[in-house]
Formats: C-alpha cells, structure tokens, sequence
C-alpha cells in the first residue's frame, strides 16, 4: 500500500463553484488535510467549497488582502471530486492531502 503526500490542487479559483479542483484516482483513496484560501484583492470576496457533491464551505465570506487556514481529516473514496470556485479569480485555493492506493 502506497502513501503519497502530495498538493491536490494549487492555484486561483474559477468564478464558476462547481469547478473541479481534484478527483481522487481510480483504486485510490485520499484524505485531504488542510485548505488554504488566499484573497489577494483590496476588496473582499466569497469561495465555495465540496467534497463529493457535498458543499463545505458556500459562499463563505474573505477579507481583502487575507488567508484562511482550514485543517481538516477528510476522506474520499476513488472518483470522489473536489469542486470549488469563488467571487473573483483573486482568490486562490492550495489543498493538501495524501493518496493511499
């Protein structure tokens, strides 16, 4: 059995929420551990948030110029996605997490 800690995603958010960020390979489990969100604008912003058509996080609420860290031990299952996106690209998404297969 392999683990692997690797970024499940890095990089700015679509305006679209229902983006796919991750999807857990075949024959494989993942356990997502934590989840910054990064806002670069001068204004504030929104992000959404799901873990396997589940939402997590819905148009919660970041300040301009700021960072929220979200630790977690979150499991999916093979095919199990990550969806997300927020109110302007100037917000980023960097989850991580380790893939068990």
């Amino acid at each position: 059995m392999a683990t692997v800690a690797k970024p499940l995603f890095r990089g700015a958010a679509t305006t679209n929420t229902a983006t796919v960020l991750y999807t857990t390979p075949a024959s494989t489990t993942t356990v997502v551990s934590n989840i910054i969100v990064t806002n670069t604008a001068a204004t504030a912003a929104t992000f959404t948030l799901g873990f396997a058509g589940t939402s997590v996080n819905t148009t919660t609420a970041i300040a301009a110029n700021s960072t929220i860290f979200i630790d977690m031990k979150q499991a999916l299952v093979a095919t199990n996605t990550i969806t997300g996106g927020a109110s302007a690209i100037t917000v980023s998404f960097h989850i991580s997490g380790v893939e068990v297969s």
